[in-house]
């Protein structure tokens, strides 16, 4: 897949298009510029680590909605088999930008609820920017307890700008539909992993994200308000999110000196977008210990330390 560069990222764009260039033009006429195609990969990877290994809090959260970047149906493609979706909260309706199911996760059937964004206006609309209402949470809840009721294990991919803030949503009670949310995940009696792949946005974050293990990938954020949001209140101007970015301690890197997660899962340079195998299997990996770890303890010393 082609990858569209961010503004940051233009010089890298720049020198990869001539870096293309000389390539077609040394096999189209048949010309030996193999030092001068060396000396110009070389300049890309040093741009490259240069731009990428020295990035801003508002450069991550663009890599984080970057649209190419891998969404949650694409690491359950990658790092689980017989996926079957359950739909519906048996209230209200289905939500489409939470699709839960069950899962086989190596030889354990699991649990799995997830935040699903669109690529396009079309898939945008029908997932509602990966906005959930209350049905969203109360669905991923009726979910849980069945994973209880079989003690099989959750996995909670979390990837949302935040819940629906929209007439419907409050109509429907969102804050109450994610506030019992928190209270049930807190005493569910099986492991809980919560893993942020993109946006943690807020409570629609925290709706399924009360877990034993908090992991996040490397260019993801998790934070109490959007930093957009919190530049209109602070500065009454959206202008100065890349500011707010800062002051909000959101990176990967900041959350885990916070203690707010408990490890880094890293992506390839440039961001998950670049290569969703990789980015996948270090999910997997990072999954599977984590599940390995926690199915050593006994229930209540589980219940104890997700309490404490």
């Amino acid at each position: 897949m082609e990858w569209q560069p961010l503004d940051f990222e233009k010089p890298i764009f720049e020198l990869e298009r001539r870096l293309q260039d000389l390539q077609e033009h040394s096999d189209k006429h048949d010309v030996d510029l193999n030092p001068a195609i060396r000396d110009l990969q070389a300049k890309v990877r040093e741009k490259s680590r240069q731009i990428h290994g020295n990035l801003s809090a508002w450069q991550r959260v663009q890599i984080a909605r970057h649209t190419q970047r891998p969404f949650a149906l694409d690491y359950i493609e990658r790092c689980f088999t017989n996926w079957i979706e359950l739909h519906g909260d048996r209230r209200f309706a289905d939500d489409r930008a939470m699709p839960c199911g069950v899962a086989m996760f190596g030889r354990q059937r699991c649990i799995v609820i997830t935040h699903q964004k669109g690529r396009n206006t079309k898939q945008n609309v029908m997932r509602n920017f990966g906005c959930a209402h209350p049905e969203g949470y109360r669905k991923a809840l009726r979910l849980m307890r069945l994973g209880e009721k079989f003690g099989m294990p959750v996995i909670s991919l979390i990837d949302t700008p935040g819940a629906f803030p929209g007439i419907g949503s409050e109509e429907r009670h969102i804050s109450e539909a994610i506030a019992v949310n928190l209270r049930e995940m807190m005493t569910l009696r099986v492991p809980i992993i919560a893993a942020v792949i993109g946006e943690g946005g807020s409570g629609g974050a925290l709706g399924i994200g009360v877990a034993d293990r908090v992991l996040i990938l490397e260019n993801a954020y998790y934070s109490v308000i959007s930093p957009e949001a919190c530049s209109a209140i602070l500065w009454r101007d959206r202008r100065h999110a890349a500011e707010a970015a800062e002051a909000l301690k959101l990176t990967a890197h900041d959350l885990l000196k916070l203690k707010v997660v408990d490890q880094i899962v890293p992506e390839p340079e440039g961001g998950a977008h670049r290569d969703y195998n990789s980015v996948a299997e270090n999910l997997g990996s990072a999954l599977r210990d984590a599940l390995d770890e926690l199915r050593q303890l006994p229930i209540a010393e589980l219940l104890e330390q997700r309490y404490q």
